[in-house]
């Protein structure tokens, strides 16, 4: 505050304009920005505020440029299984999430119990399997060397949203196979421009293989050589957390699982903190006993009329379990009677009302 008061003075001192002060006087330092807001019980009661509350882990795969209403399926699926989903779909999904006070935070952030989500709001994590070109569709390169997106592919829609709507912290994981996003001219690009643009990549092994028909060396091999390519290309810059294809091996019990999660390829050993299942709900919170990083549910986004667990099936369920923000990433707020339910892996502050 001092540097700031020094400052109006010397802007009075050379005759500046009551405008010119005011502007001065809404800049604040990094350590007032910083701050944070002190709430009361009456601020957690007001907004429900619940951390040990379920978080949606929302699983994609292809968007295609279409209409509802040029698929003959449910909604906005393109295929009988609701795998594939349309733009509008995707768009008005995002719209649904955003309306609904769901906040986009990473899946890695999520497994770290880093859950930075606005008062009153909710986390929702957005991922999509098997890299296919529809996720990120380049259709050219621009003067300057830099990959052209389509806007109708599913990270053109995602960066729409993120000028629409400022508060919105778009991000989503892309878990790739050995074939990357099948644009070989334009893989690597595509790999860096996502990194350096807020998204993150996984892995989702190199064959799409089903881990309960291979042994632990084929196991390994499927996992290591997604992790090699990615070393190669974005060096420290990808997640280690595996997608699980068809979502084998369906139990964490499973022999092969030790070997997912802990992989030997060409002399190299990758540690995997997470493990993704198919799944049909939301997930527990991070700071939940439930809580088990190595093995989690997903939410199939798709349609069918509000049962087997579509989209609007599960966002009925989660109304009343949904995971809801105090504002502050360094606190576990909850309820009096919920506090023995809490695992402070994390260590941070836990407050009850």
């Amino acid at each position: 505050m001092k540097k700031i008061l020094i400052l109006l003075c010397l802007l009075c001192t050379f005759g500046c304009s009551s405008k010119e002060v005011e502007e001065v006087k809404e800049e604040k330092t990094e350590e007032e920005i910083k701050e944070p807001v002190k709430l009361t019980s009456e601020d957690y009661v007001n907004n429900n505020v619940n951390e040990l509350g379920e978080v949606p882990i929302m699983m994609y795969h292809g968007i295609h440029d279409k209409k509802n209403s040029d698929t003959e399926y449910t909604g906005g699926n393109v295929d009988k299984d609701g795998y594939q989903r349309t733009s509008e779909a995707f768009r008005n999904d995002l719209e649904f999430y955003y309306n609904n006070g769901y906040r986009m935070i990473s899946l890695d952030d999520y497994v770290d119990g880093n859950i930075d989500v606005e008062l009153g709001k909710s986390p929702i994590i957005i991922t999509f399997d098997d890299g296919l070109s529809n996720n990120i569709k380049v259709t050219g390169l621009d003067s300057n060397g830099d990959i052209i997106i389509d806007p109708n592919s599913a990270v053109g829609i995602l960066e729409e949203f993120k000028h629409k709507y400022k508060d919105y912290n778009v991000t989503a994981t892309f878990f790739v196979n050995g074939g990357l996003f099948g644009q070989p001219e334009y893989n690597e690009k595509i790999l860096k421009w996502l990194v350096n643009n807020g998204y993150d990549i996984g892995n989702h092994t190199y064959s799409h293989v089903n881990f309960t028909t291979v042994g632990s060396e084929e196991s390994q091999k499927e996992v290591g050589s997604v992790y090699e390519i990615l070393d190669k290309i974005i060096p420290n810059q990808y997640v280690n957390i595996v997608a699980l294809p068809f979502g084998s091996p369906y139990n964490i019990e499973h022999d092969n699982m030790k070997y997912i999660l802990d992989t030997n390829y060409n002399g190299k050993n990758y540690k995997t903190k997470s493990a993704l299942r198919v799944g049909w709900k939301a997930e527990s919170s991070p700071f939940s006993k439930d809580f088990n990083p190595s093995f989690l549910k997903r939410i199939r986004a798709y349609d069918n009329n509000g049962v087997e667990f579509d989209i609007e099936m599960n966002f009925k369920l989660l109304e009343n379990t949904r995971y809801i923000s105090d504002g502050d990433k360094n606190t576990i707020v909850v309820k009096k009677d919920k506090e023995s339910s809490i695992n402070n892996i994390y260590n941070k502050e836990i407050i009850t009302y």
